[in-house]
């Protein structure tokens, strides 16, 4: 007994022995250029490695670095660079016969870089068309034919930078970067997976099946896939480059299917601090957006063929088209609700640029709105109609700002305004708003119409008409239309009387008989400015 385990440690120690001199008696060095000619030819791009070396333990063999060029119509730089590229191979087939069978492949801390042109094109779609034929040299254990029966490529820890020629958009970097392509074939489909971490917030995971690879198009070979955005920053990131004033922190959760020509999109998109207007605010609670979406790869352009936005309990639908042009994004769009909750709608009002009175909020009401959106996306020109009904604006005294109508008229101030309905024809501009065939019936106050305008400072400049319930002086006055002002700005509008509507009117002779002269100097006295304090 004692004998025998004497013989099986001699053994042991001879195979060890042997198997620590192999990397000595193997030189790996001498399959590096068959190598670099079978990965050359596979890729269609020219594939530089390091010194090889052998490690048996390990099960493969390793290189120094890795280089892969670029397509020449984008870059004269590496489009892969890499420390380290690991090779798992059959240890058989080498040890016997000199013969390195890849089954995976490894890429430590590569730089990737991925670069866009304006019509679409990507620098990776030319992988695989052919370049140079692999050298034909005589049978030798450095040039003995590679097997290239992949079954895992792995990039670990990698940095994928996206950037776009002749563009004035800034690149965008994804970091600690992991791919995985299991059972890899060009001619079936294979299993993938993607992780890694935006250099300005945020994670992207994608994972599903590809293939078969599109010959001579890399991206558009079909594809079906699950993908995870979690709290992308879209400003920082430059995902906000067509319209750079919207911002927030985005998550996607969904699917995404492609058959190369056509990518269909499944998914639901929340966004935390929603800013979609250069003078607007985050908003204060986020947005919803359940959607289904269809991209042409060819043309890059698309449709919502379902869009539902939800703000809390308020549901507005979102339907239309839109077009990638160059460094711009054409959109044609249609968002439309009813009947809303306004106290939830009120907290997208800021993301929009849109200020209501110092200190005031809606408590009550509900709004309608039917809007349609056309042009480049940062520049986008709105249209439509708004109407509010039964709505409370808590904490704008509407009557005290009329004080001039008041005297006149007997409005009744007090701390809420009371809307019973209130509408507008709206356009929404770069350049500004505007309203017109403004329409609002108030509570303890009357009817008031008229149009304006307000920049995109905030100051506002509208023409109004009011007509009050007749008490007072109006009564007096046959219940005669009363003119006005608002300008100053929407957190503090100023109500002033509008002296040439007053003049064009002649309201000083809506008084008949002795009363007109008294009634004229009432009225010069009122418009004159004076405001009750």
């Amino acid at each position: 007994m004692k004998r025998t385990l004497i013989w099986a440690g001699i053994g042991l120690i001879v195979v060890v022995a042997a198997l620590l001199a192999l990397p000595l008696l193997i030189d790996a060095n001498a399959f590096r250029p068959r190598l670099e000619s079978t990965l050359t030819a596979a890729l269609g791009r020219k594939v530089s490695i390091g010194d090889l070396k052998l490690s048996l333990f390990s099960g493969g063999v390793t290189a120094d670095d890795l280089s892969v060029a670029d397509d020449p119509a984008f870059s004269k730089s590496a489009f892969v660079r890499a420390k380290q590229l690991k090779l798992a191979v059959e240890l058989g087939p080498l040890i016997f016969s000199r013969r390195l069978n890849i089954t995976g492949l490894t890429i430590d801390q590569p730089e990737i870089a991925l670069i866009g042109s304006p019509t679409g094109t990507w620098n990776f779609s030319s992988l695989g068309r052919p370049a140079q034929t692999p050298e034909r040299d005589e049978p030798s254990p450095g040039n003995a034919p590679l097997d290239l029966s992949i079954k895992l490529v792995e990039i670990r820890d990698g940095r994928l930078t996206v950037t776009r020629t002749g563009s004035r958009f800034k690149p965008a970097m994804l970091e600690q970067v992991q791919i995985q392509f299991q059972n890899f074939s060009r001619t079936s489909t294979f299993p993938f997976s993607m992780a890694g971490k935006v250099g300005t917030g945020g994670s992207i995971k994608l994972a599903g099946t590809a293939g078969p690879l599109e010959q001579g198009n890399v991206s558009a070979t079909p594809l079906n896939a699950t993908l995870a955005v979690k709290q992308l920053d879209l400003a920082l990131s430059g995902v906000n480059d067509w319209a750079p004033s919207l911002a927030g922190l985005v998550s996607f959760d969904g699917t995404a299917a492609s058959d190369g020509k056509r990518l269909h999109i499944d998914g639901k998109l929340n966004v935390e601090k929603l800013k979609l207007a250069a003078n607007g605010v985050p908003a204060a609670r986020p947005i919803d957006l359940d959607f289904s979406a269809e991209h042409n790869l060819g043309d890059r352009s698309g449709a919502l063929s379902r869009a539902d936005v939800h703000v809390g309990s308020a549901v507005a639908r979102l339907r239309g088209t839109y077009a990638l042009r160059d460094d711009s994004m054409a959109l044609k769009m249609n968002l439309a609700g009813s009947n809303m909750p306004i106290t939830e709608v009120q907290s997208l009002l800021p993301a929009l640029g849109i200020v209501l009175p110092a200190g005031s909020s809606f408590k009550s009401g509900s709004m309608s709105m039917n809007f349609s959106a056309e042009g480049p996306a940062d520049r986008l020109v709105t249209t439509g109609t708004l109407v509010l009904s039964n709505a409370r604006l808590s904490g704008f005294d509407m009557g005290r700002k009329m004080a001039t109508i008041e005297r006149l008229a007997g409005v009744r101030s007090g701390p809420d305004t009371d809307l019973q309905t209130a509408s507008a024809d709206v356009r929404y501009a770069p350049e500004g708003a505007s309203l017109q065939n403004i329409r609002l019936v108030a509570g303890g106050i009357g009817e008031v119409t008229g149009a304006g305008t307000i920049s995109p400072q905030n100051a506002v400049n509208f023409r109004m008409t009011a007509v009050v319930r007749a008490v007072g002086l109006a009564a007096a006055m046959g219940n005669a239309p009363i003119p006005f002002k608002i300008e100053g700005t929407a957190s503090d509008p100023q109500f002033r009387p509008d002296m040439s509507a007053v003049a064009s009117q002649g309201l000083e002779k809506l008084v008949p008989g002795g009363t007109g002269k008294a009634a004229g100097d009432i009225l010069k006295g009122f418009l004159s400015g004076r405001k009750k304090k």
